[in-house]
């Protein structure tokens, strides 16, 4: 098979890189070894800046329905201001309570006209929900192919798949790797990882308790480790355990119902007995970031390129994020449209927020360890989280509002990298704002131009235009500057005040020579 992209893995994070790919226009294949969608319990969670990126490209459309028909109203209600890492500040957010190291009290706000802070969704629905879009625009999707060779050479890659009916030869211009935390496509191509081995050991499990009320739901702490129960509505109780005293000596073995019963008696101190089980498993605080999220034409997203102790639901969302800030990437570059070094920032951008979720899950699990001479820590954060402002920090962290994206172009105003909230506009066809404009411009980047003062830049963006979705609007006080360079993903890629347009665009587009590149800065505030 010839393809332009080959994308294996077919999970969540891979069928969004095959929805975005196939968006623009891009022949896309996807190889998943499994025969159909996992029915086990996964990932449950959504944080704000992976919602509000999923909207900006057209993604669960209700979240971003308001009464108007814009996408305004969207998460309006009561709260505090947030998005740390936001530009362009709408008014009054949400605020939702959250968890930090398994202590309450941590808040997480998302701006007023975004969606809600948190979307509680099994991960199986939104693969569904990936898939059905890949496929509407063209991917093909070959399941039951597990991938045993990877090729790249100055023209293309080559993957090689075993199927049930033989194996499949499949050339492309590009791969992505989003085949999950054992990723074949990562060892094949040698790509080196930092990796932090295993301290604890974790169960989980599906099962219903023989006994109404003998385990409360939530999180709870003993002396002997944790336990947190969530009822499942007509499925049982979803546990999972934590023993900090070590990696499991079983870790290989498959989990039994006795397994898990002792090891949740043993941490409550007494019996809790259990039967049913849809689902067992193991899990640790393994972690591991590839050094580069990039070899040649070879790229990894998602748990391929990084895997984290799961705490705070981070998971999804970072590889949620990965394929919105690669796909269009890798559209335009695929397509011959994109400036030089544009595939290069993917890495810049993504894998220091890998780091971070690294680095802040393993801050978390260092809180959770059951010693007592953590009591006064403890105690500290959790005064901490009920404070307001170090809240707020900690919320924006977790849901991943202060992300702030390098600076690539000279003399860079203070929008450059900053998130743009959902501000309101109007035009002359009437009133819009950022979501909807984003949503119809099918992949490509967004200059707004404001009043009189963006008329100027309007030359230039002509030029330009065959690539751009160029609005003008009336000037508000939402955006204070005269023209406004938003990427896909909703970033702000340049404002008038900072470096030339022309310079900006050619690091997106190609066009003109892309101008001298300052080195990367940290990929949030």
């Amino acid at each position: 098979m010839h393809a332009q992209v080959v994308v294996v893995g077919g999970g969540p994070v891979g069928m969004l890189v095959a929805a975005e790919l196939g968006a623009c226009g891009v022949r896309t294949v996807v190889l998943e070894a499994r025969a159909g969608i996992s029915a086990g319990p996964r990932a449950t969670t959504l944080h704000a800046r992976a919602l509000q990126c999923l909207v900006r490209r057209g993604y669960l459309p209700e979240l971003a329905a308001g009464a108007d028909g814009a996408s305004g109203a969207a998460g309006a209600g009561a709260g505090g201001a947030g998005g740390a890492g936001g530009a362009g500040g709408v008014g009054v957010g949400v605020t939702v309570p959250f968890h930090f190291a398994g202590l309450s009290g941590l808040a997480i706000t998302a701006p007023a006209g975004e969606p809600g802070p948190i979307l509680k969704r099994p991960q199986a629905e939104l693969e569904r929900v990936f898939e059905r879009r890949a496929r509407s625009v063209g991917a093909r999707v070959l399941r039951g192919y597990r991938v045993v060779e990877v090729g790249q050479d100055a023209g293309g890659v080559e993957v090689v798949a075993e199927g049930l009916s033989g194996p499949v030869l499949c050339r492309a211009d590009y791969l992505v790797g989003a085949d999950g935390a054992r990723s074949m496509v990562r060892e094949l191509q040698g790509i080196a990882s930092t990796v932090y081995p295993a301290t604890v050991s974790a169960r989980m499990g599906l099962v219903r308790l023989s006994e109404p009320g003998v385990l409360r739901p939530g999180w709870q702490c003993t002396a002997r480790g944790w336990i947190v129960a969530r009822d499942e509505p007509g499925q049982g109780t979803h546990i999972r355990t934590l023993d900090c005293t070590g990696e499991d000596p079983r870790r290989h073995l498959p989990l039994t119902l006795e397994e898990l019963r002792g090891e949740v008696s043993r941490i409550a101190g007494r019996d809790v007995p259990m039967e049913q089980p849809r689902w067992l498993g193991r899990f640790s605080d393994f972690s591991r970031l590839a050094r580069t999220y990039r070899s040649g034409r070879v790229l990894l997203a998602g748990d391929a390129a990084h895997v984290h102790f799961p705490i705070g639901g981070q998971g999804l969302s970072t590889g949620v994020q990965d394929a919105l800030n690669l796909g269009w990437k890798l559209a335009l570059t695929v397509l011959g449209r994109a400036g030089e070094g544009l595939l290069d920032t993917y890495d810049e951008e993504r894998r220091p927020a890998g780091q971070r979720v690294i680095d802040n899950t393993r801050a978390q699990l260092s809180l959770m360890r059951p010693d007592p001479g953590l009591d006064a820590l403890r105690s500290l954060f959790t005064g901490l989280l009920g404070a307001g402002p170090e809240s707020g920090r900690l919320g924006d962290m977790i849901s991943a509002q202060d992300t702030v994206l390098p600076r690539y172009t000279g003399s860079a105003s203070a929008w450059e990298g900053r998130f743009l909230q959902n501000v309101p506009l109007v035009t002359r066809q009437g009133r819009t704002d950022v979501i909807e404009l984003l949503r119809a411009g099918a992949g490509r980047p967004l200059l707004l131009l404001f009043g009189r003062g963006g008329g100027r830049y309007l030359r230039q963006a002509r030029a330009w235009a065959d690539g751009l979705v160029l609005v003008r609007a009336r000037p508000t006080s939402a955006v204070p500057c005269d023209a406004l360079l938003v990427r896909p993903d909703g970033y702000v890629a340049w404002a008038s005040g900072g470096g030339g347009l022309d310079a900006a665009l050619a690091l997106y587009l190609r066009g003109c020579p892309a101008p001298p590149r300052e080195p990367a800065a940290a990929a949030v505030s």
